[in-house]
Formats: C-alpha cells, sequence, structure tokens
C-alpha cells in the first residue's frame, strides 16, 4: 500500500494534486483543508489512502495522519463513502468532525451536504469510541491565498453539485464577502446547497 507521497508539486487545484516523483506524476484527490495546507514551495509530502475498486484505483492526498485516520473512520461507517467522507474534510476541519463525534454534534454532522439525520446517527454511534483513542488534533490556521471564483465553482462541480445551482450560491456569497478566497467560498456554498 502507498503509505505517503513525496515529490515535487506540478498541478494544485481545490480538489486535487499532482505531484511528481522522479518523473512520474501522481494525482491525489485532497479535501478543502488539505488545500489550504499545501505549502507554497514546490516540495510536498502527503500521506495517502489508496481506493481499489472494481474499475478504479483512487489515491486520496491528506496533509496529516490524523486527518488521513478520520477520513478512514469515516469510510469505514456504512452509507459513507470516499465522496462524502471528502465532503466532510472540506467542510470542516479534521479537529471539528472529532469533536462533532466525541461531543454527539447530530447537528454538526448533519450539516454536511449527503448526511442526513439516521447517517448522522451512525457516524456518532460507530465512531465515537474510535475517535477518542486517536490522538489530539492540533489546530490549524488556514492560510488565505488569492483564488478565484471559477476555482470555487470547479471544486463544487467537483463535489458533485450542478452547476447552475453553484453559480447561484456563489454569486450570492460573492455579493456579500467580495473579498472572500476560493477556501470560504465553497465552504459557505457547501453551508447553502
Amino acid at each position: 500500500m502507498i503509505t505517503h507521497i513525496q515529490g515535487k508539486l506540478t498541478e494544485k487545484n481545490p480538489t486535487h494534486v499532482v505531484i511528481d516523483c522522479n518523473g512520474v506524476g501522481y494525482m491525489l484527490h485532497i479535501s478543502l483543508h488539505t488545500y489550504s495546507q499545501l505549502p507554497n514551495n514546490d516540495n510536498l509530502k502527503l500521506f495517502t489512502h489508496l481506493q481499489v475498486k472494481e474499475d478504479s484505483h483512487t489515491l486520496y492526498g491528506f496533509s496529516s495522519v490524523a486527518e488521513r485516520d478520520i477520513f478512514r473512520l469515516l469510510i469505514s461507517v456504512s452509507g459513507i463513502g470516499s465522496s462524502i467522507a471528502r465532503t466532510m474534510l472540506s467542510s470542516l476541519t479534521p479537529k471539528q468532525v472529532r469533536e462533532g463525534i466525541a461531543n454527539n454534534d447530530v447537528a454538526l454532522i448533519q450539516s454536511i451536504k449527503g448526511i442526513g439525520t439516521k447517517t448522522a446517527q451512525r457516524v456518532i454511534i460507530d465512531l465515537k469510541d474510535k475517535i477518542l483513542k486517536i490522538y489530539d488534533i492540533d489546530e490549524v490556521s488556514i492560510p488565505r491565498g488569492n483564488t478565484s471564483k471559477d476555482e470555487a465553482l470547479s471544486a463544487l462541480e467537483v463535489l458533485g453539485f450542478v452547476k447552475k445551482q453553484a453559480e447561484r450560491v456563489v454569486e450570492k456569497i460573492m455579493i456579500s464577502h467580495p473579498e472572500a478566497d476560493v477556501e470560504t467560498i465553497i465552504k459557505q456554498a457547501l453551508k447553502n446547497l
């Protein structure tokens, strides 16, 4: 199994990155949390999870082992696939996910697109004991960058939202917060879609 990839960052998007390792480019799907943690220099190391399906092999990249562990716990719950787990880690930080589960915060978990009340309750029931055993996740500061509305719309499309609906929501966000970065736009859009 591939546990991490380290190399030159050749492509950076809110939903995926490409890392060149000795001439081989690896595409890794990432969350917005990981995107916010990416350094500005060329050298990058991401911890990975390889998902093998009948018709695809998909690599997911994470800025920390703690985020990868939470992703793995989330996809172990019935009804939570890799797409919903990535959406959850895009809407909330790993620490917020961990604390939401540990504190039985059904409303927080349910606020993620694709998770209803029963699934939120199942996540908490299945993972509460496991989450409490994971080491503490340090709170992270989110750097602000200059990104465009188009990147936010592209990321929302990749996460499974209808383009026209996403455009309407993003337009409203841009009117109320004209200087918002791509991460803020996407987080606000996820709350409103």
